[in-house]
C-alpha cells in the first residue's frame, strides 16, 4: 500500500499538479479503503475540501498504478 506521499509525487509527476491530502483520503473512502475518520475532522457528516471532479481521475489513476484499486 502506498502512502499519501507516494501518491502526491506520482499524480504530481504525472498530471502536473499536487494533490492535496485530503483529496487523496476523498477518493479513498470513496472507494471504501479508509479505516476509519480522522481524529481531527471539524465536521464527521461533511468535508472541508473533498476532491474536484476534474482531479479525481488522476488520483484514480495514481492508486491503480500502485494496485490499491
Amino acid at each position: 500500500m502506498a502512502t499519501y506521499r507516494q501518491i502526491a509525487e506520482y499524480v504530481r509527476a504525472k498530471n502536473g499538479f499536487d494533490p492535496k491530502t485530503c483529496w487523496i483520503a476523498h477518493v479513498l473512502s470513496d472507494k471504501g479503503l479508509t479505516k476509519r475518520k480522522a481524529r481531527n475532522r471539524i465536521d464527521p457528516k461533511m468535508r472541508a475540501y473533498p476532491c474536484p471532479p476534474l482531479k479525481r481521475d488522476a488520483i484514480e489513476g495514481a492508486l491503480k498504478h500502485f494496485a490499491m484499486i
